[in-house]
C-alpha cells in the first residue's frame, strides 16, 4: 500500500511520509529522554553553552589532525552549516603552534550552477566559507598544502578517488536540515519506481558523491540561514558527499544547535537513530546503521514543540 503523500512537496519523500504514531513519540521527547536514548554505537551528547558547543567542535578537527603522520595521514570531512566552529579551529592550531602539513580535509558539499559547481567566487561558495574562515587563517607554515584539500567539484570522479587513496578520515562532521539531511543527502523524489514507497535503506546507502536536486525545503532552509530569506538566490542543484563515502568515515558527529533545524526535527532523527528506524524519507536516520555516531546538542536550542500561537 503506498505511503501519504507529503505535507510539504507531494512530488517528494520527506519525514511527512512518516506514521503518525511516530510523529507522536518524537515530539513528546525531552531534553533528558533523548540524553537516554544513547546506544552502543550511537552518543547524545548535550552542551549547556554554545561556547562549549562550538569549541568541542573545533576540537574534533584538532584531534583529527593530531593523528596525521606523513605515512599514515588522516583527514576530517567538514560541514558548511554550522561554521562557527571554523575560525576556531584556526585558532585553535596557530595558538598550539600546531603543524598539520599531512592532514587532510574533505569539503561535504557544493552548490551546483550551470553545469558546474559553483566558483569561489559566488557569495554562497561552501568552498570560500572554508577557505576564508579556516584555512586562509592558519599560518602558512603549519597549513596543509592545497593538495591536502579535497572539495566535491561537477566532475565527481577525482574527489571520489580520494576517499580510497590511503587517507584515513577520523571524523565526518554534519549538521541537519529542515528536511533532515546530513550534507545534502535530501530524500528522493517520489516517482518511478519510487512513486509508492521510498528507496530501501540498503539502496540509498550505495549513492556515492554525485549532483542531486534538491528538496523544497532546502532551498528554503538556505534562503533562511545565508541569503537573508531570498529564495531567488539559492541555486537549486548541490553536490553532496554520499553515504559511500560516509560509512568510510570512522565516525560520523552530527552538531545540532537549534539554528538550522527546528525542535521537532532534532528529536525525530535522534528517536530514529536510537531505535534503529532507517527509512530513505528521513535521510538522517540511515545513520541508524552506522558503527560509530555521536549527536550533539545545544540544550536551550532543542526548544520544545508545544503547540504556541504567534
Amino acid at each position: 500500500m503506498p505511503r501519504k503523500l507529503s505535507s510539504i512537496a507531494p512530488d517528494w519523500w520527506d519525514y511527512t511520509t512518516l506514521d503518525a504514531e511516530l510523529i507522536r513519540d518524537a515530539a513528546a521527547l525531552t531534553p533528558e529522554k533523548m540524553a537516554r536514548l544513547s546506544r552502543p554505537g550511537f552518543k547524545v551528547v548535550m552542551f549547556d553553552s554554545l561556547e562549549e558547543f562550538y569549541l568541542a567542535e573545533a576540537l574534533e578537527y584538532i584531534n583529527a589532525w593530531r593523528q596525521s603522520t606523513p605515512d599514515n595521514p588522516v583527514g576530517i570531512c567538514g560541514p558548511i552549516g554550522p561554521t562557527e566552529q571554523l575560525p576556531l579551529v584556526a585558532r585553535l592550531v596557530n595558538d598550539l603552534n600546531l603543524e598539520i602539513k599531512s592532514a587532510h580535509f574533505w569539503g561535504m558539499d557544493e552548490w551546483f550552477l550551470d553545469g558546474r559547481e559553483a566558483p569561489v567566487t559566488h557569495p554562497l561558495s561552501f568552498e570560500r566559507a572554508d577557505r576564508e574562515l579556516c584555512f586562509s587563517r592558519i599560518r602558512k607554515q603549519l597549513v596543509m598544502p592545497d593538495s591536502n584539500l579535497h572539495f566535491p567539484k561537477a566532475d565527481t570522479a577525482a574527489y571520489r578517488r580520494t576517499w580510497d587513496a590511503g587517507v584515513r578520515c577520523a571524523v565526518m562532521q554534519g549538521g541537519q536540515g529542515d528536511v533532515k539531511h546530513w550534507a545534502f543527502n535530501d530524500p528522493p523524489k517520489r516517482a518511478g519506481k519510487y512513486r509508492d514507497n521510498p528507496p530501501p535503506p540498503a539502496e540509498f546507502r550505495k549513492l556515492a558523491t554525485r549532483v542531486v536536486d534538491l528538496h523544497p525545503l532546502t532551498i528554503a532552509q538556505n534562503a533562511r540561514t545565508s541569503g537573508g530569506g531570498n529564495i531567488s538566490l539559492v541555486p537549486t542543484q548541490a553536490i553532496s558527499v554520499g553515504p559511500a563515502e560516509t560509512w568510510k568515515a570512522e565516525k560520523v558527529s552530527i552538531w545540532q544547535a537549534g539554528m538550522h533545524d527546528n525542535p521537532f526535527g532534532q528529536r525525530l532523527t535522534c528517536l530514529m537513530i536510537a531505535k534503529k528506524l532507517p527509512d530513505a524519507a528521513v535521510p538522517m536516520s540511515l545513520l541508524a546503521d552506522h558503527p560509530n555516531v555521536q549527536f550533539n546538542y545545544y540544550r536551550k536550542g532543542l526548544g520544545t514543540c508545544d503547540v504556541e500561537m504567534h
